[in-house]
């Protein structure tokens, strides 16, 4: 997928086509094996909604536009990226695969479990659905559950609990054609909260439970772990673009006022803020400038946060690990960047909350924005690049990073 003019470097980007921003980002690893940003392009997306591509040529536009700006800095040639996928079409369930197997006497092999996989990509989905993900949760080997990793084990009976993720065919479809006319290869779809996730996310953390919460632009996402497995995903509909919404309903002001208004001066408890505390917008085409009050912006966000944070806790307990999560809330994406949010998700859910930033898979770098939650989905999808980089290379390589491959080698080449 990658190779720069060093003989043992490969270098990975990762694009996060977001609702309100394009990100593209593009890594290389480090000997000590994390993550240097090398370049970082951000657009303004203007064809996407709710996660999902609406207009293409604007999407596309975008996409040149975070690209070009990457790989300027970067000082290369981008010709593959990693893709992330969300929007409220995702789905996931839950399925157990078996596989009854010829011979006691020979071990359980890499090509059993990729056999198994495959399977579970044939399941038959709704019309109009097709897998994304099949990520192996454990193994039952003869009735034996709870095994990590059956490779080399002996076993006539081979199964494995899969969760399966799934989404629009058109969505996913959608997104391809725009990265293809923006003059890129594909090299896989990656469910964002996914790539978030392995961004943020310690492995104490996912060994003990957590609940990752990505607040984007259009869409929350959820990814619930547990044992180091992923246990549930889910989308809801709502992020940071209706908040700025009711902003500009409740103070009668310009979106993008009203946007700058949340960013500067925006507060997820009413409480924090004085009554008296005012900030002045300026009037269209010389009318009177308008005083709006911080308390009510506040109250303003705080109802529309409360609604959101419903929504992320009937997930939590509708997952049925609600009292097994004890690394808590992890909040990341560009929502994540409200004031006090923390403090109101652990007030409506009990949990113990913190932010999630990028830093701990990065190595130094030039660019400090990276750093920020906003970025968190960019760094994983690169982190996700080099993973199934490692996969291909591996003698027996899997089937999810099989079918992920890239068709050409180069895809990086030093200007």
């Amino acid at each position: 997928m990658s190779s720069s003019t060093d003989n043992h470097q490969d270098i990975v980007a990762g694009l996060d086509i977001g609702t309100t921003k394009i990100a593209c980002i593009v890594g290389r690893r480090n000997a000590q094996g994390k993550i240097e940003v090398l370049g970082m392009g951000k657009a303004r997306s203007e064809g996407v909604t709710r996660g999902v591509v609406a207009n293409i040529p604007r999407t596309v536009d975008s996409i040149k536009a975070a690209m070009n700006d990457a790989a300027d800095m970067a000082g290369v040639i981008i010709e593959t990226v990693h893709v992330g996928i969300a929007g409220q079409h995702i789905r996931s369930m839950q399925h157990r695969g078996m596989k009854m197997r010829q011979s006691i006497e020979e071990e359980i092999s890499q090509k059993d479990i990729d056999q198994l996989i495959e399977e579970s990509h044939r399941l038959v989905m709704p019309p109009g659905e097709e897998i994304i993900h099949v990520i192996p949760q454990e193994f039952i080997v003869d009735n034996e559950q709870g095994i990590p990793d059956p490779i080399g084990m002996s076993g006539i009976r081979l199964e494995a609990n899969f969760h399966i993720i799934s989404g629009q065919v058109t969505a996913a479809r959608n997104i391809n054609k725009c990265v293809h006319r923006a003059g890129l290869n594909v090299t896989g779809l990656i469910l964002e909260p996914l790539a978030s996730a392995e961004a943020v996310l310690s492995q104490q953390e996912k060994e003990a439970g957590v609940v990752l919460v990505d607040i984007g632009g259009g869409t929350t996402d959820i990814a619930i772990f547990l044992d180091n497995i992923i246990r549930h995903t889910a989308v809801i509909p709502f992020g940071g673009n209706v908040v700025t919404e009711d902003i500009r309903q409740g103070c009668g002001i310009m979106r993008d006022q009203a946007e700058l208004l949340k960013t500067k001066f925006g507060s997820a408890l009413g409480t924090e803020n004085k009554e008296n505390e005012v900030v002045c917008i300026p009037g269209l085409r010389g009318r009177e400038p308008k005083e709006i009050s911080l308390r009510m912006l506040a109250e303003v966000i705080q109802a529309r946060m409360e609604e959101i944070i419903e929504h992320i806790h009937f997930e939590i307990r509708n997952s049925g690990l609600e009292k097994q999560l004890i690394a808590g809330i992890v909040l990341t994406g560009g929502g994540a960047q409200l004031k006090h949010l923390k403090h109101l998700v652990e007030l409506l859910t009990g949990m113990d909350a913190r932010i999630g930033y990028p830093n701990e898979h990065l190595g130094q770098s030039k660019i400090e924005a990276v750093t920020s939650p906003l970025f968190a989905t960019g760094v994983g999808l690169v982190m996700k690049g080099f993973e199934h980089l490692d996969n291909a290379a591996r003698p027996e390589s899997t089937t999810e990073s099989r079918r992920r491959q890239p068709s050409k080698v180069g895809a990086f080449s030093g200007i």
